[in-house]
């Protein structure tokens, strides 16, 4: 990194970790469990842990997270944020779909085909947290099943 007061910094693109924050930590993670995620030996009765394909996943008192956040618990409806889980074709995308509401979410959005053009439903775990999963013709998966953007 360059020195002085003109100095250029950036940050690696990267997300190391996704913190939930859940009324009840035993049943999200339940609820995670049920869709195939199993929880790591770091995760402690007060927080889960959850390795995903280059991300950690975690499950904490959303309480708590405020608190440690230094910002106020309030209830708000939409939070401006979604989760997506990209999969490989629109069968999957029902797939999915179909298995995350036999887990215990809620559906949100029937899968249909959307107006960037591709094919996407959405579901919210036991909390509210929305996932989207979708199938995108214009970003394929790449060896690894992460999503391959064009440079």
């Amino acid at each position: 990194m360059a020195e002085g007061k003109n100095a250029v910094m950036s940050i690696d693109r990267r997300i190391s970790l996704i913190t939930l924050g859940v009324a009840d930590v035993a049943r999200s993670t339940a609820f995670y469990e049920r869709l195939g995620w199993g929880r790591s030996s770091a995760s402690q009765e007060a927080i889960t842990f959850i390795q995903l394909k280059g991300i950690v996943l975690a499950l904490f008192s959303r309480a708590a997270l405020a608190e440690d956040a230094g910002v106020e618990n309030t209830p708000v409806g939409f939070s401006g944020i979604t989760l997506a889980h990209n999969v490989s074709n629109p069968e999957e995308v029902d797939a999915v779909v179909d298995f995350a509401i036999s887990c215990g979410a809620t559906l949100v959005k029937k899968p249909e085909k959307v107006f960037w053009g591709g094919y996407s439903g959405y579901f919210a775990d036991p909390d509210g947290h929305l996932w989207e999963v979708a199938h995108n013709p214009f970003a394929p998966m790449d060896e690894h099943g992460h999503l391959a953007l064009p440079e």
